[in-house]
């Protein structure tokens, strides 16, 4: 059929057309993707979080230090799609200073906007709105909530270190 590709966007979905495709991957999730803050890993970080997405096989890893309730220092290994680097890409831009709440808010938001159309995260985090292309690509959705999941580890990993009840 002209204009359509083999890919599916998800399980019993017509296929996708080239439009959508150029949508989803736009210029601006490529640029995106193409700048990733913070990456690398820390030396020595409170907390550290290895977190894959299952379907596509795509991973994010996370280092934080936290001063008290708030990231410090943020570092992220990101092994994913262009969509999983967009997202990180963001993350990464606004992570340092954020507490878990923010960052929950954020996965929250992001997850509501994904899968039914909810409003785009809020400031910082609102830069995140640029996934709404991906709501029809279910099995992306996983990817693009990576960073975040693995930040929300992180920070667990590094609060339960600094009680006492983390890995030792």
């Amino acid at each position: 059929m002209p204009g359509y590709v083999s890919a599916v966007p998800a399980k019993g979905n017509p296929p996708v057309s080239d439009t959508a495709l150029v949508n989803l991957y736009s210029r601006q999730i490529l640029a995106l993707a193409a700048d990733i803050p913070h990456v690398g890993r820390l030396d020595a970080p409170m907390g550290t979080a290895r977190v894959r997405a299952p379907l596509c096989g795509s991973v994010v890893t996370v280092d934080v230090d936290l001063d008290g309730d708030r990231i410090a220092r943020f570092a992220q290994d990101v092994k994913a799609c262009a969509l999983g680097q967009a997202a990180a890409a963001v993350v990464g831009a606004n992570a340092i200073g954020a507490t878990r709440a923010d960052i929950a808010a954020a996965r929250d938001a992001l997850s509501e906007m994904l899968k039914s159309d909810g409003p785009a995260p809020v400031p910082p985090f609102d830069g995140l709105a640029v996934m709404q292309a991906a709501r029809d690509f279910g099995n992306r959705h996983a990817s693009i909530l990576l960073s975040l999941d693995a930040t929300l580890a992180a920070i667990d990993a590094a609060s339960a270190q600094a009680h006492g009840t983390g890995p030792r």
